[in-house]
């Protein structure tokens, strides 16, 4: 089974013990994939190493730690052709009331995990031609409320992942952003004293998609060579009208936010 495993193509899949993760992992091992999964220590449940998958504990946010881990996937693997950068947390609070701390580790998960992961693999990539594909937000491209520090960090994830293409373009590399409204993949979790939670744990979610249902949509637009993947009726249609009527959106936020506040 070692020697079936070693020809297939590797994905490395951080976040890859929750939700979204695993079912990323699913249909991509579906397609003949090989999946190395990073997540934190206990992050994997009940899932194990196999033919088609290997777990490696790995904190994101630090950098040699993940140079660590990938030097491990490169030396078991004969490539590594696809990064899948999912790992984050969200973070839900008025700006005037957020922990300066919470805002600091939002980004240093949600943007700085994906930039140590992506200079990890920079010359695997390159080598293999292979993709960049990074699970951004509606949040990553428009406005949402009390969520001033989780958007910036998701907006600072998309600036860096589109200005990397242009880049990585002449090595033959792919760079591809996935922009999901809202994933239920922690439906009920609790959040922290300072409001970071895990990804999909919110109550105000709209247009909720399950794993599965965000995964496919994500992978079939991987498959079509799409470099923007809105993920939802919702991403949708925010992308289509932060692109023609950005003020429409914003007031249409602004009312959503008075309405539930008073």
């Amino acid at each position: 089974m070692a020697g079936v495993g070693a020809a297939l193509k590797t994905a490395v899949i951080t976040g890859g013990g929750g939700g979204l993760g695993r079912a990323l992992a699913a249909g991509l091992q579906a397609r003949g994939w090989f999946c190395a999964l990073l997540d934190l220590p206990g992050g994997f449940g009940a899932l194990k190493d196999g033919a088609q998958q290997s777990l490696h504990a790995c904190d994101v946010t630090d950098s040699e730690q993940v140079a660590a881990t990938v030097a491990q996937i490169r030396a078991a693997r004969p490539s590594l052709d696809l990064a899948v950068y999912n790992a984050g947390v969200t973070l839900i609070a008025p700006f005037a009331a957020m922990d300066p701390a919470a805002h600091r580790r939002a980004f240093e998960i949600n943007y700085w995990g994906a930039v140590n992961l992506a200079a990890a693999l920079l010359p695997d990539l390159r080598a293999a031609h292979g993709t960049h594909l990074a699970i951004t937000s509606v949040a990553g491209f428009a406005p949402l409320k009390h969520r001033t520090a989780y958007a910036a960090s998701k907006h600072a994830m998309t600036g860096f992942f589109t200005s990397l293409r242009g880049e990585e373009a002449p090595h033959g590399v792919r760079v591809a952003l996935a922009a999901p409204s809202f994933v239920a993949t922690n439906p009920g979790a609790e959040y922290t004293v300072n409001g970071i939670g895990r990804p999909g744990a919110a109550t105000d979610g709209i247009d909720a998609m399950t794993p599965d249902q965000a995964a496919a949509v994500i992978l079939k637009g991987l498959d079509q060579g799409r470099r923007f993947i809105p993920v939802g009726r919702v991403a949708a249609l925010s992308a289509l009208m932060m692109r023609i009527a950005p003020g429409l959106y914003e007031r249409q936020m602004l009312k959503r936010m008075a309405r539930e506040s008073s």
